[in-house]
């Protein structure tokens, strides 16, 4: 998907953000993300802003956007920017969130964000302990895709040979996965080095639109393929996870079935949503799962 640069926006779209951020002085493009139409740091008269915009404002990405503007006033402030406002023109759906300076984190090993990431995640799950939020749900969406399900009725030809031979076993831990990741507590459920801003070791979590009620516990899990993709062993990953107080609290039936969820999810999609960066997430969630299978 390419974005439009503040240029190309259409006139009343660029009036209607002016509107409620005052006149645009320099629009930044960031050098990542694929969800959005339009995106950028706006340098205005009356201060600095991050916009975000969709063009299909009754689509299904437009109900993504007005999902992150319901759910945002509801985050824990110290955890994610404040959406200052939202707008409507020509068919867009707007939105300006409070600036958050800083750069995308570094989840390598030795990195020095790890512990501000840990820090980060531990606030958002104590802030969001007592939130209640409507939501859908991630265990709902996991039932549907299903990806070990839909692997094993057309098993693909390049499938790790250890995975084919393990598929009853792999759709088992699948199922208890569903279970397990059901609850009431609202989890980002797409954390990454993009969605992590860090500046001056304090980082805010940024696109809340993939959202869900969730166990809370599936985003440390989440992070820790993230990790691996960035260089960890997976002991290691599972290590930096074990300071977490949330992940202290997860058996290990579930911290393996959603192992194996993940792994499941990432060789779905790689091969039918195929995009660049599927295929080391692959191989990084195919590790962390047969690292716990095994023990």
């Amino acid at each position: 998907m390419s974005r439009s640069t503040w240029e190309a926006l259409p006139v009343a779209v660029r009036t209607a953000i002016e509107r409620e951020a005052g006149r645009v002085q320099d629009a930044v493009l960031p050098d990542a993300g694929r969800n959005s139409d339009f995106s950028a740091t706006l340098h205005t008269e009356t201060g600095t802003i991050f916009c975000k915009g969709i063009a299909d404002a009754d689509g299904e990405r437009g109900r993504m956007h007005r999902h992150e503007a319901a759910v945002n006033p509801l985050l824990p402030p110290e955890v994610a920017p404040r959406l200052r406002w939202r707008t409507e023109a020509d068919g867009w759906l707007l939105l300006g969130f409070e600036h958050s300076p800083g750069q995308h984190v570094d989840l390598s090993p030795g990195s020095a964000d790890l512990g501000s990431v840990r820090d980060v995640v531990t606030a958002m799950a104590a802030g969001l302990s007592t939130v209640s939020v409507d939501a859908p749900s991630l265990a709902d969406q996991w039932a549907r895709l299903a990806a070990w399900r839909r692997l094993v009725k057309d098993a693909p030809d390049d499938l790790d040979p250890w995975a084919r031979d393990h598929l009853d076993e792999l759709t088992s831990w699948e199922a208890i996965a569903v279970e397990h990741v059901a609850g009431s507590t609202l989890a980002h459920t797409d954390l990454h080095a993009l969605n992590l801003l860090s500046n001056e070791e304090k980082v805010q979590i940024v696109d809340w639109a993939w959202s869900r009620n969730a166990n809370p516990a599936v985003d440390p899990a989440f992070l820790v393929t993230r990790l691996i993709e960035a260089g960890h062993a997976p002991e290691a990953a599972e290590t930096w996870a074990e300071e977490l107080p949330l992940w202290q609290q997860t058996p290990a039936e579930t911290t393996t079935a959603f192992a194996v969820a993940i792994w499941g999810i990432w060789e779905y999609l790689e091969r039918h949503q195929p995009l660049a960066h599927r295929a080391a997430l692959t191989a990084a969630a195919r590790s962390w799962a047969r690292h716990r299978l095994a023990l």
